[in-house]
């Protein structure tokens, strides 16, 4: 029987279908879980996905796959679609915080449980949990880097967001802010790309309390999680920069793909720089080993998938659901779980990665 399931997986794999067929109990009927994905284009969702499919092996029911192709439309057929094969979960991950609550309303309505998976769905009752990590972590994690990295004052600090629409971009940003904000008011680091950053350069600010302000600076650095955007806004940034500008720069990164588009530009425009970075994609680690991307912050989406996939399994099941933490989404608070994260640079990348059995050795040029 398990022979069987393992050649027809492989063979639907092979197919580029998105049905994925689990366990040997409890087949009978349609997928029971249904799982959105934003995009096959980031590296990242698409490990994510495959942490997903090892660990469906271990379970007894079926689940669905889509992917939103980075756009909100699509997003909402693919959730009316899960819909209306009867599923009992829906874990999605939201292309834009707020428009996904149009998509998770129509589940809610059919006694669907959701649960919103690494990004937060804002504005919305529709959502039972959320899965993630802790946001607020990465950014300090990011911030607490530069810092580690940086001596003397007046260094010169560029920051870069993640998208705008994106609640998980200003839990980041947060986060880094909360760090690096005693270093920018003492001299340490001077801000050079951001007129509205610079302007609140001694306040703290947090999401809950200084929404606002924090979004006016994140609409002023955002990169919308665009790799041509970054590395448009990166270029900008050096052309308007005086040569002292240049001089051994700090760079706050919201994500991998976006490090490694604006690490291309500092490369060739700056005399050294310090960058930041999150995910801990191939493509970063191995910019990580060669030293051309710093750091990246290393989210283990094995725990954060095999957490996620606990927690449908309890709701199906009637068990209780471990959710210790709280975010509020504007609307509710929202029962979570949290994933711890780690920061990988050069002198942990082995330890962290390829001893964890996350990466192979072979996968990299050493």
């Amino acid at each position: 029987m398990k022979k069987k399931l393992s050649f027809f997986l492989s063979l639907f794999i092979a197919l580029g279908l998105s049905v994925a067929l689990t366990g040997c109990n409890n087949k009978s009927g349609g997928a029971q879980v249904g799982i959105v994905l934003p995009t096959r284009e980031e590296p990242r969702w698409l490990q994510d996905e495959a942490k997903f499919r090892e660990l469906i092996e271990a379970t007894d029911y079926k689940v669905e796959f889509r992917f939103s192709d980075g756009s909100s439309a699509k997003e909402k057929q693919n959730v009316d679609e899960l819909v209306g094969l009867g599923i009992k979960v829906l874990i999605i991950c939201p292309q834009k915080a707020e428009e996904a609550a149009a998509s998770v309303a129509a589940a809610k309505d059919k006694g669907v449980k959701v649960i919103s998976y690494d990004r937060l769905i804002l504005g919305s009752d529709a959502i039972d949990y959320y899965v993630t990590f802790d946001s607020v972590a990465v950014g300090k994690a990011q911030g607490q880097y530069l810092i580690d990295n940086a001596s003397g004052t007046n260094n010169p600090l560029y920051l870069y967001a993640g998208g705008d629409d994106d609640n998980n971009a200003f839990l980041f940003f947060e986060g880094a802010w909360s760090v690096l904000q005693p270093k920018i008011a003492d001299g340490t680091f001077v801000i050079k790309n951001s007129k509205e950053a610079a302007a609140l350069r001694d306040k703290q600010l947090t999401t809950d309390e200084n929404r606002d302000e924090l979004e006016k600076i994140i609409k002023e650095i955002t990169t919308g999680w665009d790799f041509n955007k970054a590395k448009s806004l990166a270029e900008s940034d050096m052309l308007k920069a005086s040569a002292e500008d240049k001089k051994e720069v700090f760079v706050l990164a919201p994500n991998d793909g976006t490090a490694r588009a604006i690490a291309d530009v500092f490369a060739v425009n700056a005399n050294g720089y310090v960058i930041t970075g999150q995910d801990a994609e191939k493509e970063s680690v191995q910019y990580v080993i060669d030293g051309k991307q710093s750091m990246t912050v290393f989210k283990d989406t094995r725990v954060l998938a095999s957490d996620v996939m606990d927690m449908a399994v309890a709701i199906i099941e009637g068990k209780t659901v471990n959710a210790p933490a709280s975010y509020n989404n504007g609307v509710k608070d929202v029962p979570s779980k949290q994933t711890a994260v780690v920061a990988v640079d050069k002198n942990n990348v082995k330890k962290e990665l390829i001893d964890t059995g996350y990466y192979k050795e072979s996968d990299f040029a050493w």
